[in-house]
């Protein structure tokens, strides 16, 4: 979903990473026949991150779910494990991770050996999941957790900050910015 992942984009800009949406991870035919993959069409990354002042990269999974029953993680594990391949496969997950680190050094994009972290970003956790266990995976993997407990305090931030022409920054302003006046 275009809107949700452009909203993670700004709330992630306004922490001083740089973003790209929907990037093409080019991983080489005997990558593809490593991770059991061999005919698949290249990778795409919902989101991509980068922060120059620390040389890191986010490789974030967006998942906005909002008016399903959420992001379900239970058992220590996502349910289906299918739909959260990078989370659930150690084999791709590594090989996307390094391909995203050579793809922008070769590009010219960041320095050499960029720490790559993948990241979640979803909009709706479902009732059902362990939102503790949730938390301590990511931890447990280095993985970074964007939730919507975290997305609604980042909109909080935006409806009190300056101006911004961005959809998001605007309707945050809208439904969320406190006036002070007595009714």
């Amino acid at each position: 979903m275009d809107s949700f992942e452009n909203l993670i984009a700004l709330l992630l800009r306004r922490e001083g990473w740089w973003t790209v949406t929907s990037f093409k991870v080019r991983l080489t035919k005997d990558e593809k026949k490593h991770v059991e993959r061999a005919s698949a069409p290249r990778w795409e990354i919902d989101l991509l991150a980068y922060k120059g002042s620390t040389n890191e990269v986010l490789a974030v999974e967006c998942k906005s779910f909002l008016d399903s029953t959420g992001v379900i993680f239970r058992g220590g594990q996502f349910d289906p494990p299918s739909r959260y391949k990078l989370f659930s496969n150690t084999k791709l997950r590594e090989t996307v991770l390094r391909r995203i680190a050579l793809q922008l050094v070769e590009a010219g994009s960041c320095v050499q050996a960029p720490k790559v972290q993948l990241a979640l970003a979803t909009g709706n956790l479902a009732a059902k999941s362990d939102r503790p266990g949730i938390k301590a995976e990511f931890e447990k993997q280095g993985w970074r957790l964007f939730d919507d407990v975290w997305i609604r305090e980042q909109l909080k931030t935006v409806a009190t900050d300056a101006y911004e022409n961005e959809v998001a920054t605007i309707v945050a302003k809208l439904l969320l910015k406190q006036r002070g006046k007595s009714t």
